[in-house]
């Protein structure tokens, strides 16, 4: 019998890109997608999707029990900044008191074993020149404070052992699947690969530099970019690892490499022979100076290497997509 995976927020860039690839290594997936962010041509074919909020208590009891499903995979919630800052009280209810309300109806109803995704941004301007687990968190903006609220959550419940789970935090995911069968669509990008890719297919006029005059050797911020793919693998592997029962743990998900804005844009252009139309802007309320992660611990738990890490890769893969979305 084929393992069954549940995954939250299946419709969306991130989502689609693991349901793939568990689809690809044998596990039947479920998806519960209410498609507010998310988009139905990005489901993978062979998943089952479910329209439905994941607050819908009696519509996900129903879901779990019908299913049976080994572990849940939590992606669904709202992941711009800019936005977070304006309303912070709905990122507050969208990502943490939904996602709380969900996992309860999970428990309830004997799915305890989970992974969450979780982002960088809980750290906010780290101290150290890497970002690791252990760390203090400061989170800079209403979206990283509700993402480390639900953290906060899921470490009580695991130490009272009434679950298992991993939590991932993201640093800077970007690039598209190889097989081109999904990538970003956000039609408010605020990423600055997914906009330097609407720049370089003319659906944007120029790409907007935020903040010039950071402590960094350029002067803009500094990012830990990671392979969509990659970041999908390490879902793979963790699923993998609490399946046979392992700890509950909380990994850093990037490469331990960062590049400046500016350093993006010189990539890119390289890329496209051409130089992008850039201008420079005010700095954005909630953007941290430099964001790197040290990304030993999972990388020694799990002996893995990454395949993407390559900025080049990154951004050609991005670019392919951005081409193949519009035409």
């Amino acid at each position: 019998m084929k393992t069954k995976i549940l995954v939250t927020g299946g419709a969306g860039y991130i989502g689609s890109h693991v349901s793939n690839l568990l689809i690809d290594m044998g596990y039947s997936v479920t998806i519960i997608d209410n498609l507010v962010t998310g988009n139905k041509f990005l489901v993978p074919k062979k998943a089952k999707l479910e329209i439905c909020d994941i607050e819908n208590k009696k519509k996900v009891a129903k879901i779990l029990k019908k299913n049976k499903f080994q572990i849940v995979m939590h992606f669904a919630g709202l992941i711009r900044v800019d936005e977070s800052m304006k309303k912070p009280k709905k990122y507050n209810y969208y990502n943490y008191i939904k996602a709380k309300n969900f996992f309860e109806t999970c428990f309830e109803n004997g799915l305890n074993k989970l992974i969450f995704s979780s982002t960088a941004a809980v750290y906010g301007n780290t101290k150290n020149k890497k970002a690791k687990e252990k760390d203090k968190l400061y989170p800079l903006n209403p979206y990283a404070f509700s993402k480390m609220k639900l953290e906060k959550y899921l470490i009580k419940k695991s130490k009272e052992n009434k679950i298992k789970c991993i939590i991932l935090r993201y640093f800077n995911v970007a690039g598209a699947d190889k097989k081109m069968r999904t990538g970003p669509i956000s039609k408010h990008a605020t990423h600055l690969i997914k906009i330097a890719c609407e720049v370089a297919t003319n659906k944007k006029k120029e790409l907007t530099i935020n903040g010039s005059n950071y402590k960094t050797r350029d002067g803009t911020p500094v990012r830990d970019y990671i392979h969509v793919s990659d970041l999908s693998e390490i879902h793979l592997i963790s699923a993998r690892h609490l399946l046979k029962n392992g700890s509950s743990e909380i990994f850093n998900c990037g490469y331990g490499k960062g590049y400046s804005v500016k350093q993006v844009v010189f990539e890119m252009n390289k890329i496209l022979k051409k130089t992008l139309s850039t201008k420079i802007g005010p700095r954005r309320s909630g953007d941290s100076e430099r964001v790197i992660a040290d990304v030993s611990k999972f990388k020694n738990f799990f002996s893995w290497k990454p395949k993407y890490n390559k900025l080049s890769i990154i951004l050609s893969t991005a670019l392919k997509w951005e081409k193949k979305l519009y035409k």
